[in-house]
């Protein structure tokens, strides 16, 4: 796997913690804090909520 820079690990409510990061390339990966290692797959629907969210502002406490 290419080298990942992450950023500090973001932590939601309860146990929902994730880290944010980007490679050479700058393209954008997303983890499980403390399973960096393992790449999160998700069908289509999740990636467009997760977009609607991010859009309606339901993410600005990540920033």
């Amino acid at each position: 796997m290419d080298r990942i820079t992450r950023e500090d690990a973001f932590r939601g409510e309860g146990a929902n913690c994730s880290r944010l990061g980007t490679d050479a390339d700058g393209n954008g990966h997303i983890a499980v804090a403390g399973q960096e290692d393992v790449c999160p797959t998700d069908g289509g629907e999740a990636l467009r909520t997760l977009v609607r969210d991010v859009e309606a502002g339901e993410a600005d406490h990540l920033l």
